[in-house]
């Protein structure tokens, strides 16, 4: 079963038993919140692409995307070569890199704020940059009544489950009850993890990679 925008409002009332405008008015809310509640515990391929930039020679700050969720990867370019960065806190790059004026070839980054990651160290060169990273897609709240999702399409039960976990948290509802949503919830995102990694794990498969071990 899948869940359009309208369907989906309705059965959030449905199951609350609330009609009253106040409640009505937040519904868009509860589901936006439990998509990104989603989204924040598992890594979705189908939600994974390219950025490409520059690193300017004597800045150590880039820009993160404005739908940017998590890191894949951060490689940037030397001449012909390609070197991967690793991602630190930033307190490992201040304790690694305390001085920003000296500069050499990038090695680590690290977000210093929502807008920006830091790189240390700092750019010696200009370096075009790749980052392969996970990103939020547009709500359902963002679309029609008629609208569908990737969630709603294929995860409904994870984004149903969710978004009563949020609706119920507002009404201050059953504890007993919250608890089922909540398990309700787990076990549909469950679910949803084991489709990610078949599909990684197939996908790796044709492409002649390792399967990932499973942990």
């Amino acid at each position: 079963m899948s869940y359009t925008y309208a369907q989906l409002k309705t059965a959030i009332q449905d199951y609350t038993e609330n009609t009253e405008t106040s409640f009505v008015t937040n519904l868009p809310t509860f589901i936006k919140n439990a998509e990104q509640r989603i989204f924040k515990l598992v890594d979705l391929e189908v939600f994974r692409k390219n950025a490409t930039s520059t690193l300017s020679q004597n800045d150590p700050y880039l820009s993160v995307p404005t739908d940017y969720l998590a890191s894949f990867s951060l490689s940037i370019t030397n001449s012909s070569s390609k070197e991967f960065l690793l991602q630190k806190d930033v307190n490992f790059l201040q304790e690694f890199h305390p001085n920003s004026s000296s500069t050499g070839t990038p090695k680590y980054y690290a977000f210093f704020d929502i807008d920006n990651f830091i790189i240390a160290p700092t750019p010696d060169s200009n370096y075009a940059v790749e980052l392969h990273y996970y990103y939020l897609p547009a709500s359902l709240t963002a679309g029609a009544d008629s609208g569908l999702t990737w969630l709603s399409d294929n995860a409904p039960n994870a984004l149903l489950y969710g978004s009563l976990v949020e609706a119920y948290t507002y009404m201050k509802g059953e504890p007993d009850l919250l608890g089922v949503y909540e398990k309700q919830f787990n076990e549909a995102l469950s679910r949803i993890k084991d489709l990610a990694e078949a599909r990684e794990n197939s996908d790796a498969y044709r492409r002649g990679l390792p399967e990932r071990p499973r942990t």
